[in-house]
């Protein structure tokens, strides 16, 4: 059996589970999120508790999935998910306008982004920003799009990266050392 699979999932206090046929329902206090389960694999709970069943071995590669897609959830309507990412550059910042956020990233023009309905975004010194959500892929997904906005360069280390991430600098050009004769 797989690993994963096996492990329980403790559903706190005051956090609603409804299991459907394909789906699981998770509701707290604040945030409903709805998970699709894979075929094959169904949920069931006891006191609190609930466990992943799969029909047979067939479907023995999606029983790690489906627990670790309705923990998450679990985890995610009790405690949220945040990632944090760092603009770097002379000029850079970003600041949130509503349901936007506006960068300036050194193009010739500001970049809107909006921010999707199940997710918070918050900037600290202009260029500090925390992704916050109770979705985990969501979550990860927007911080992605955001530094898609513009990678950091491997040369001047420029642009938006995750807080944490390392990045080799690549030497840049040899320069007019050698000359020819």
């Amino acid at each position: 059996m797989s690993r994963i699979g096996r492990k329980p999932i403790l559903v706190p206090p005051g956090v609603k589970v409804q299991i459907t046929a394909g789906s699981v329902e998770v509701q707290g206090p604040k945030v409903k999120l709805s998970v699709q389960l894979p075929p094959g694999i169904h949920f069931e709970q006891n006191d609190g508790v609930l466990i992943a069943v799969r029909q047979s071995e067939e479907y023995r590669a999606m029983h790690g999935l489906a627990r670790a897609l309705v923990a998450n959830a679990v985890q995610g309507i009790t405690q949220g998910f945040k990632k944090e990412l760092d603009i770097v550059g002379v000029g850079y910042r970003a600041e949130v306008k509503g349901k936007t956020l506006n960068c300036s990233l050194g193009y010739s023009h500001p970049i809107v982004f909006p921010i999707p309905d199940g997710i918070q975004i918050t900037v600290e010194k202009q260029t500090h920003l925390t992704v916050t959500g109770a979705d985990k892929a969501l979550v990860g997904q927007v911080a992605a799009d955001l530094r898609s906005l513009r990678p950091p360069d491997p040369y001047k280390q420029k642009g938006i990266r995750l807080t944490g991430e390392r990045l080799k600098k690549k030497a840049g050009k040899a320069g007019a050392a050698k000359t020819a004769g």
